[in-house]
């Protein structure tokens, strides 16, 4: 047993030094497009946090001051609900202190610091507002009349927020998906490469070891680790960019004045965590994979 591994290990090793020229541009090609298939999820998520407090409908968010009382969240509820014909009574939430802190937790991923400040004497609780169908002029001065009630901090509609990062969204999306998808097959035609030509400089070696008894997986899997490793080396390299573009772009959004909201653009330490072990194993894979088909398809001529 341990005789095996060593050869596995002994030809991977051979055969990876043998083709360090296409090796290296399979590891780079996997490296570029698996960062990009890392960076279409980190997208994805930032978008989905800066439009998550309009989900479902929402158009108009009235903030309650933290020293409401009771009785004066009631009023405020109870003014949002007198006009039925306007809002979608049955859709109307209220996010007490713990569900805004929840909510503020997500979209302040990016500034801990400032997370770790808030309290219930200074974070505004809310309640989201969905119009009815039609309606949505209206609720634009119903909300212009909020300003006056008592212990309404602000109120903020969506308008044409929503729709114009939607768009933003898709079109961003669009483009990393198509351009990773482009690098990945590049890569695993690489690597697809770089195990036909290792099987071909030692193809009377493995007519050899055919005809002495060895199974084709015993040929096939010393194959196999070389794109698996090929593809575990590409993905390392795109994580490591991952963590460098993150950082870059964390620091910049940080330092962005005023409440635009782009915070909410910066995703959680966790979600990146997860995106790159996710990376590591596709990639891991992939090259598995590619070199597994290249090696088939050899070994059955």
């Amino acid at each position: 047993m341990l005789s095996r591994l060593a050869y596995t290990f002994r030809e991977t090793g051979a055969s990876l030094r043998r083709n360090i020229t296409l090796t290296v541009a399979a590891i780079l090609t996997s490296a570029v497009s698996l960062f990009l298939v890392g960076g279409t999820f980190l997208v994805q998520r930032g978008f989905d946090n800066l439009l998550s407090k309009w989900a479902g409908g929402v158009q108009m968010i009235v903030y309650v001051s933290p020293t409401a009382t009771p009785d004066q969240v009631t009023n405020i509820k109870s003014a949002l609900e007198s006009s039925p014909t306007v809002v979608d009574v049955g859709k109307l939430e209220y996010l007490n202190f713990e569900q805004s802190l929840a909510e503020a937790k997500r979209l302040l991923a990016a500034d801990p610091t400032t997370f770790r400040l808030l309290n219930e004497a200074n974070l505004p609780t809310e309640f989201k507002v969905v119009p009815k169908a039609g309606q949505l002029n209206v609720l634009v001065q119903l909300a212009n009349g909020f300003a006056e009630v008592p212990k309404v901090q602000k109120v903020v509609l969506a308008r044409d927020q929503v729709e114009q990062i939607s768009k933003l969204r898709d079109f961003v999306q669009t483009v990393t998906v198509g351009l990773s998808v482009l690098l990945l097959v590049g890569a695993l035609i690489l690597i697809w490469t770089t195990i036909r030509t290792a099987m071909f400089a030692r193809r009377r070696e493995i007519e050899v070891m055919k005809l002495v008894g060895a199974t084709n997986w015993f040929i096939r899997i010393p194959f196999m680790l070389e794109g698996l490793i090929q593809g575990l080396i590409g993905a390392l390299m795109s994580c490591g960019f991952l963590l460098f573009f993150n950082r870059l772009w964390t620091n910049g959004v940080v330092k962005l004045k005023g409440d635009n909201g782009f915070i909410a653009l910066v995703v959680s330490n966790s979600f990146l965590n997860l995106v790159m072990l996710l990376v590591v194993l596709f990639g891991m894979a992939a090259g598995a994979i590619a070199s597994g088909v290249a090696a088939s398809r050899f070994l059955d001529v």
